[in-house]
């Protein structure tokens, strides 16, 4: 009996201290897939200006996590300045993002592809329904991330 009151006891206690530790969700420096390379980091909002007419590049950009969209599979959004934003998500599926990195800096690295944009004017001859992005227009920008570190 004694031992069952004492074992009810500890249970009890570190349930307690449990609770009462003061929990760092997202620590600087914490890494999800691969470490990123923090040489020449590009950032977020400059990233469509480096691509220029390149469809894809591999690059270090630093940016503010928008919202986190799905946490099985790493997908989130990033800021990318005047109100766009650039969709991100692990290359490697079995990444597990936490809500709680909604609004913190982070370094991301990987490959940034911009949707192909085919224009062709017989195609869409006379259709004058479709709203057809025309070339020249700014096209949304995904990112595949191998590694991605929270800066701040």
């Amino acid at each position: 009996m004694k031992n069952i009151c004492f074992a009810l006891l500890l249970v009890i206690l570190a349930a307690g201290n449990i609770s009462a530790q003061k929990r760092t969700p997202l620590p600087h420096g914490m890494v999800f897939g691969a470490k990123p390379s923090t040489v020449s980091l590009i950032p977020a909002s400059r990233l469509n200006a480096y691509m220029d007419k390149r469809a894809r590049v591999t690059a270090a950009i630093v940016g503010t996590v928008a919202e986190v969209t799905k946490s099985k599979g790493g997908w989130f959004t990033m800021k990318a300045g005047k109100g766009q934003v650039i969709a991100a998500h692990f290359k490697n599926y079995n990444i597990n993002l936490p809500k709680a990195l909604k609004g913190r800096e982070v370094i991301i690295s990987g490959k940034a592809s911009k949707q192909f944009n085919a224009f062709d004017a017989q195609r869409e001859a006379g259709d004058r329904r479709r709203n057809v992005t025309r070339p020249g227009t700014k096209q949304p920008i995904s990112f595949e991330v191998e590694g991605l570190m929270v800066n701040k």
